[in-house]
């Protein structure tokens, strides 16, 4: 089928399928409530004279993120109340989301971090907790609403909105705070999380909403079943797949960690810090996002894959390289940080489409909320580790010791892509459930 050339443009796509306007929406919504549950929010407590250890220890406030796997299957398995019953139950479940965060954006702007932390500590937490439903949901929705054919395109989408949604939660509501206060700055976000829900309403209801089962499994069974369905699946590939999954960030979470200190060893300021990682990151970011749309198209996901991952743990050698040069002037600071971060965002935009690839329809949500959490313990954990290593090593040796990580999973990453060359699309397939793949 011959396809008019306006639709291979973002404003093509956008304009043939209310689809992909929807998910541009959603994945804003999705991008807004993570940074301020804590990295936007230390700014606050920092303001607020919170003691450092105790700011360090709100970063665990996040961990909603890492767990929701154990509440995800249940978002596949029953209904949103109210929601679910009017607009089906991928669409419940992310409206009935976005009201828990703005809810919970609103508590925290009515907080005194510096008198009562506790409440900011309690609100923070149910943040963390609305905002990774929210990204359970939307992914769900996200897999199920279009085939695998398009899920590079619906992935890339997806991930602008998430990029601006970041941006207005990062520098948006650091600006707002600095001219109108942090509650107003918090009570801001809220209101923007409008975008999401109305999104939400425009968004088609999949197909697979229509002939969901409305069966209700025990806690047990709702918890393991989707776990037992993709390693049976899966068969022999199941353990090397997941080991790939879980290693393929890890590079990238511990270089991250030392980043800044970086950064700030080499004695550039917050001006140029924010300029190149929020700025000029943003649009590097975007341009990676739709090349590895493009890429995946041209050569395939797995290859892709397998590309994103040497590339992602091969761009910390430009940070060794900026480390070892003592700092520098703006420009090499501003290249060193491009190549990481282009590298960094093709990786993760590639391993989302894998994960995506590898899920089944009526399981999406659970399925892919637990291949991310996979994805992001082992990196979370070992990057507390990060300061210690670099008081022995010094920062070139640091980060070249992570580019050294990516070589296993690389290897992995090779190994699968022997035996299962591409994750191809099944055309009978309406969502984005067990691909067939070719030898």
């Amino acid at each position: 089928m011959k396809v008019d050339s306006e639709n291979h443009s973002l404003l093509g796509h956008l304009k043939s399928d209310r689809r992909y306007l929807a998910m541009l929406g959603l994945g804003f919504s999705a991008g807004i409530p993570y940074l301020l549950v804590y990295p936007t929010q230390s700014a606050w407590l920092s303001d607020a004279q919170v003691p450092i250890q105790t700011i360090g220890l709100m970063s665990e406030l996040t961990i909603a993120y890492k767990l929701k796997f154990i509440w995800a299957p249940f978002l596949d398995k029953y209904d949103a109340p109210f929601f679910s019953a009017w607009l089906g139950r991928r669409r419940g479940w992310i409206v009935l989301s976005q009201i828990a965060v703005m809810a919970s954006l609103i508590g925290v702007a009515f907080g005194d971090p510096a008198n009562f932390l506790g409440y900011t500590v309690a609100f923070s937490l149910a943040l963390g907790v609305a905002g990774a439903t929210q990204d359970v949901t939307i992914d769900g929705w996200r897999i199920t609403s279009v085939p695998v054919a398009k899920q590079s395109v619906m992935t890339a989408i997806c991930e602008m909105g998430y990029r601006f949604g970041n941006l207005a939660a990062g520098a948006g509501a650091l600006l707002l705070a600095e001219r109108y206060g942090w509650p107003i700055a918090y009570g801001f976000m809220a209101s923007l999380m409008l975008i999401g829900a109305v999104s939400a309403f425009i968004a088609p209801e999949p197909e697979s909403d229509y002939t969901a089962s409305r069966q209700h499994p025990g806690f047990v069974a709702t918890v393991f079943a989707p776990i037992k369905e993709m390693v049976v699946r899966l068969g022999p590939l199941a353990l090397p797949i997941f080991l790939m999954i879980a290693g393929f960030r890890l590079p990238g979470y511990i270089s991250s960690a030392m980043a800044i200190p970086l950064f700030k060893s080499l004695n550039y300021s917050n001006a140029d810090i924010a300029t190149v990682t929020k700025l000029f990151g943003f649009g590097i970011a975007l341009a990676a996002t739709f090349s590895s749309a493009f890429i995946i198209r041209k050569i395939g996901l797995m290859p892709s894959l397998l590309l994103g991952t040497v590339a992602g743990s091969a761009s910390h050698l430009s940070l060794a390289w900026l480390a070892s040069q003592g700092g520098g002037d703006f420009w090499s600071f501003a290249v060193s940080v491009s190549i990481e971060g282009f590298a960094y965002a093709f990786a993760q935009v590639v391993l989302i489409n894998y994960m995506s690839s590898i899920t089944t329809t009526e399981l999406a949500a659970s399925q892919y909320a637990l291949l991310t959490s996979l994805c992001a313990f082992p990196g979370s954990i070992l990057a507390g580790s990060s300061g210690f290593i670099i008081a022995h090593t010094g920062f070139p040796m640091f980060f070249v010791f992570t580019s050294l990580i990516g070589i296993p999973v690389a290897l992995l990453c090779w190994y699968v892509l022997r035996l299962h060359a591409d994750v191809t699309p099944d055309p009978e397939r309406h969502g984005s459930g067990p691909a067939k793949q070719t030898s």
